[in-house]
């Protein structure tokens, strides 16, 4: 993938971790706080499904840098963190419907829990399923319960990466380099499907910030 960005952006999970923000890190905390905080409360308390569509919409037509720009270095653990990972996921998802839709599905074959019911994708789940599971959750943060919408996501995350992980058991002897990469990537969805279910708990106690 070239290095020199267009919008929409495409914005790998390597970019993701490699991505770098301004140089003043309290002045970027602060703004990402400020900014997540002002713009789930003025819709949430007006959720004009207008507005709603567009902010669902947004990385569709403008990329994902001045998303990444704002909230990407936040903490894990915090109300921009959370916003961040929750478009993230959705921009993942709808550059690769069809990858992610096979790891998904083959993940509610393997996991044994019930994160499947949880994510609420219909099954069994092709790309147009896993794509309107992407903006059903995003949508979830603007209109329903928050914490909800965040274990939607956390819940999509464990079982794609119990997908992640089960392919690349099957990949190991024949292909071990994209086995590898698979690892890496149930990794990645681990850490922040375990990330989006702190933010869920602390929202509920009135302490995500």
């Amino acid at each position: 993938m070239s290095d020199e960005f267009h919008k929409p952006t495409k914005f790998s999970g390597s970019k993701f971790e490699a991505y770098k923000g301004g140089e003043d890190p309290a002045q970027i905390s602060r703004v990402a706080h400020e900014t997540a905080n002002a713009l789930l409360a003025r819709v949430r308390n007006d959720p004009d499904p207008e507005v709603v569509d567009r902010l669902v919409a947004f990385t569709d037509q403008n990329g994902i840098d001045a998303i990444a720009e704002l909230w990407a270095r936040a903490n894990p653990k915090s109300l921009p963190g959370a916003l961040w990972r929750i478009y993230l996921i959705r921009l993942l998802i709808r550059q690769d419907p069809e990858g992610t839709s096979y790891l998904f599905q083959r993940g509610t074959e393997v996991i044994g829990t019930i994160d499947p019911v949880v994510a609420g994708a219909s099954m069994p789940t092709g790309p147009a399923e896993i794509t309107e599971l992407a903006d059903r959750i995003l949508r979830g943060v603007f209109e329903g319960d928050f914490a909800v919408a965040l274990e939607r996501a956390a819940a999509f995350c464990r079982v794609t990466a119990a997908g992640c992980t089960s392919v690349a058991d099957d990949l190991d002897a024949t292909e071990p380099v994209r086995a590898s990469e698979l690892t890496t990537r149930a990794l990645r969805f681990t850490k922040t499907a375990e990330e989006l279910t702190s933010c869920a708990r602390l929202w509920r106690h009135e302490s995500l910030e």
